[in-house]
């Protein structure tokens, strides 16, 4: 039996042979790769959970400022007909708004809408659910918009 030796608690364990001295050192760090591995693959988990959700996000920042853009037209399209009868572009104020929440209520965000000097400014704000950012316990990331529409009156004069 050489190479072998009693150690405490009446175990044989081998001795390391000449030039293997560093093995006993390294069973002592057994283990310490795996947390490595860990801490990598969490971090690169983060990574692609913000450039998955991070795209998804400005996808959806884009998609909020299109359908404040369209409410506040919509809203801007709340013509007084009186107004029309008498030559000038007039909105009536309590359409104007409802006219515009109802379009942000259809597209499926509800928004607030308000309506100063003839200006219908729409706000929408919501919450986008992430992806993968999930896993490090981001589960929703904020998108808002805000955008506004006046009424213009077009051709006022005939064609010559």
């Amino acid at each position: 039996m050489s190479g072998w030796r009693f150690t405490e608690g009446n175990r044989f364990r081998r001795q390391p042979k000449q030039g293997h001295e560093g093995l006993e050192r390294r069973c002592r760090e057994d283990g310490s790769i795996t947390a490595f591995v860990a801490l990598v693959l969490v971090a690169l988990f983060a990574l692609l959970g913000l450039v998955v959700d991070g795209g998804r996000a400005i996808s959806s920042q884009q998609a909020a400022v299109v359908e404040a853009e369209q409410a506040a037209r919509a809203g801007a399209g709340a013509l007084s007909v009186g107004g029309l009868r008498h030559g000038t572009v007039t909105l009536v104020s309590r359409r104007a708004i409802a006219d515009a929440v109802a379009y942000t209520v259809a597209a499926g965000h509800p928004g607030t809408a308000t309506m100063a000097n003839g200006v219908v400014t729409v706000h929408v704000r919501y919450r986008m659910p992430t992806v993968i950012l999930g896993i490090v316990g981001i589960s929703s990331l904020p998108v808002s918009a805000t955008a506004t529409a006046v009424d213009l009156a077009g051709v006022t004069q005939g064609a010559p």
